[in-house]
């Protein structure tokens, strides 16, 4: 999924509880779902980065030549711009957007 062309808060927003607790009927199990989104979220965001800034890592065992790399710099800059990931769970949670299932209920 594509997270950079995402419409979520980038600042702390006040959601009505009944929007989103509308799916489950139940505001825990919500927020469970939500939090788990966020940790996908999360993980995929994280070896995005990591596979983008292996590109500029130097093997070096000298630690004299140390030195900042403006490309590296604008990618994890980028990357502290985006969305934090619970912003863009909640966004895809009301918006319909994630897949959940109990698995007591038919």
């Amino acid at each position: 999924m594509d997270y950079k062309d995402t419409k979520a808060a980038i600042s702390t927003v006040t959601y009505d509880r009944n929007e989103v607790e509308a799916p489950t009927k139940n505001i825990y199990q919500a927020i469970s779902i939500i939090a788990k989104r966020a940790e996908q979220i999360n993980s995929d965001l994280k070896i995005e980065l990591v596979d983008k800034l292996d590109e500029f890592a130097t093997y070096n065992d000298s630690l004299e030549e140390v030195f900042e790399n403006k490309e590296q710099i604008e990618v994890s800059k980028y990357y502290e711009r985006l969305p934090k990931p619970t912003a863009l769970a909640v966004e895809e949670w009301l918006k319909g957007k994630v897949y959940f299932r109990t698995p007591d209920s038919e």
